[in-house]
């Protein structure tokens, strides 16, 4: 193994990371450390013969290896299917980056490209019923300053229907706490949208802003932890499972559910959906829907929005039971794409 083909290797891996990803694709930050993490995970995987990953070169990649590396996330990491499926949508990305950039390993790429996804089993969707957030907000003590904190989070979280990442990006500046009660999201794919909210909620951040000192003017994250870094996308998962654990002790019909941060999401499109509101305009509000950039859209779909939130409660304080509603799959259906 000579070095010039080593090098090759890890010249393109710099240009798909450095180049073609960032500046040609234009993929986010977080693609970028997708991709950058199944590399890497690929290359410690095909360098335990020899130990060196810088040593590797195209010649120690092949089909065979590269399943063998899949069926390595499964059994020895214990990945699920669907972790599976997008380590190999990174590798897949990277070798039709190697197939046109370099034609001598054309059959390598093609070779690579023919390993298929791994079908995944469908689970059924769960999210709070509106009774059940409010048996988990009245889980924390809003006495200490981290419980006030965690309520403020998890009041914006189901009044924007955020994704967990859209959440932990949030700055100070995002937020418009007087009217019109608002917040700034920089979602999936780059896209932008703004999200009205109650004026309890603008109230809930405003004072939380003002207990930790910060200049809401200024771009600081939003949510802080202990160690006065950003919250991570860990440490709000841990933050619901928490409350969702307090509230089982006296709630049943929590015990069984598989609850996370997107959970979170799906609770209030099921909201908003038994609130009447029709299914464009909370696909628009999730910024599920490629909002148009220019003011006289985003004002017409600000105001779409605004509409739709007069109709849904509020989850503060005693709420009024709303009447029984029953599944419907093509609903289903739409919330699995979400």
């Amino acid at each position: 193994m000579t070095k010039n083909k080593s090098s090759e290797l890890a010249i393109a891996l710099k240009g798909f990371l450095c180049n073609y990803l960032p500046r040609l694709k234009g993929a986010s930050r977080h693609t970028l450390k997708s991709y950058r993490d199944s590399l890497k995970f690929l290359l410690l995987f095909l360098a335990r013969d020899n130990g060196l990953v810088e040593a590797l070169s195209f010649e120690d990649v092949d089909v065979n290896r590269i399943a063998a590396f899949l069926e390595h996330l499964e059994t020895d990491r214990h990945n699920s299917i669907g972790t599976r499926n997008i380590r190999l949508a990174a590798i897949h990305s990277f070798f039709r980056y190697v197939a046109s950039m370099y034609p001598e390993h054309v059959y390598l790429a093609q070779q690579v490209l023919s390993i298929p996804f791994k079908r995944t089993c469908t689970r059924s969707i769960e999210y709070l019923e509106f009774e059940e957030l409010v048996a988990v907000l009245e889980q924390i003590d809003r006495s200490t300053l981290n419980g006030r904190r965690d309520y403020a989070l998890m009041t914006l979280m189901f009044n924007t229907g955020a994704r967990v990442q859209e959440i932990v990006d949030l700055k100070t500046n995002d937020l418009h706490l007087s009217t019109p009660f608002q917040v700034h999201i920089f979602g999936k794919g780059r896209k932008e949208r703004v999200c009205p909210i109650w004026a309890k909620t603008a109230d809930i951040l405003r004072k939380y802003l003002e207990e930790r000192g910060i200049n809401q003017n200024k771009p600081v994250s939003l949510f802080m932890n202990h160690l006065g870094t950003p919250l991570t996308r860990f440490g709000i998962r841990y933050i619901l499972e928490k409350y969702v654990r307090k509230a089982a002790e006296n709630n049943s019909s929590l015990k069984g559910k598989r609850l996370h941060p997107h959970s979170m999401r799906h609770s209030t499109a099921v909201h908003l959906l038994r609130s009447g509101v029709d299914l464009v305009t909370i696909a628009n509000w999730l910024g599920h829907v490629s909002i148009d950039t220019t003011n006289k859209y985003v004002a017409i779909d600000l105001e779409m929005k605004r509409k739709a939130i007069e109709k849904a409660a509020q989850p503060f304080g005693k709420s009024v039971l709303h009447t029984s509603w029953r599944n419907s799959p093509d609903i289903l259906t739409w919330l699995e794409s979400l």
